[in-house]
């Protein structure tokens, strides 16, 4: 039997996470992939071979404290030299990889976890770049009616409100109008259903309220009616009970709970 092989594996660092790394090592991955190097072009007799090498330096290993934690690598090349092991005894050899359905399997979940990673990436750039398009237009004072609202800005809103952006208050005014209006994306009902999830309590309240006061017909300019925004940061749920009695007192034949979901 080869004791530098034995030594070799003895001496053999675990790897450790680099700085800036996406995420912990998977060790038992590295030793996964490790043994399908090493048993490439191997009969099955020689994958039997290798394993009892293993099952040795797994022996060895467990008299050294600091060779026994190997973040479970060793364990995961005993398991993988056996299966490969019993695959070969099925089909016979050379062992290969590039033919190894499992292995293949594993590489395609790869794959997609990197293509998924890739496009949870993008739509945070996305998400964030958003967010500091309506901040922008919120500071220079040009978020009105002109701007059209979009899918995901509710979450680009949540985004300036974790970071504590002093113009979220801004931007929850152009939603509220916007809601009220029905205007942009919410012109659609699916979106305007979905906005009772995903808006604050007092951006609906303002966008119901709104919404009423302009079943009233009497005309107002941006601007005009920043009170709703306040009544509605105040007291949310008078604010919705005025929108529905507004909606009740102009139409008899509208349900007594209409609009208190904000969602005009």
């Amino acid at each position: 039997m080869n004791t530098s092989h034995h030594r070799w594996r003895q001496a053999r660092p675990v790897p450790t996470a680099r700085p800036g790394a996406p995420g912990p090592v998977d060790h038992a991955k590295i030793g996964r992939s490790s043994v399908r190097r090493r048993a490439r072009g191997m009969t099955h007799g020689e994958a039997v071979t290798a394993l009892e090498d293993a099952e040795q330096d797994a022996h060895m290993n467990r008299r050294h404290e600091d060779l026994a934690d190997d973040g479970g690598r060793g364990e995961a090349e005993l398991v993988e030299w056996r299966r490969i092991g019993q695959l070969l005894a099925t089909t016979g050899g050379p062992y290969d990889p590039d033919a190894d359905a499992v292995v293949q399997e594993e590489l395609a979940a790869d794959r997609r976890r990197k293509e998924a990673e890739q496009q949870r990436l993008q739509e945070q750039q996305q998400l964030a770049g958003r967010a500091d398009e309506l901040a922008r237009l919120a500071g220079a004072g040009r978020l009105d009616r002109t701007v059209e609202s979009r899918p995901g800005d509710e979450a680009a809103r949540d985004l300036l409100g974790d970071r504590g952006d002093y113009r979220t208050a801004a931007v929850d005014g152009w939603l509220a109008r916007a809601l009220a209006d029905r205007s942009g994306h919410y012109a659609d009902p699916a979106a305007r259903a979905a906005a009772v999830e995903s808006l604050p309590v007092p951006v609906r309240a303002r966008a119901a309220l709104l919404a009423a006061l302009a079943r009233t017909g009497a005309p107002a300019a941006d601007g005009e009616l920043e009170f709703v925004g306040r009544l509605a940061q105040a007291d949310p749920v008078a604010t919705n009970a005025l929108a529905a009695w507004l909606d009740t007192a102009l139409d008899p034949t509208a349900p007594a709970s209409a609009g208190k979901d904000g969602t005009a």
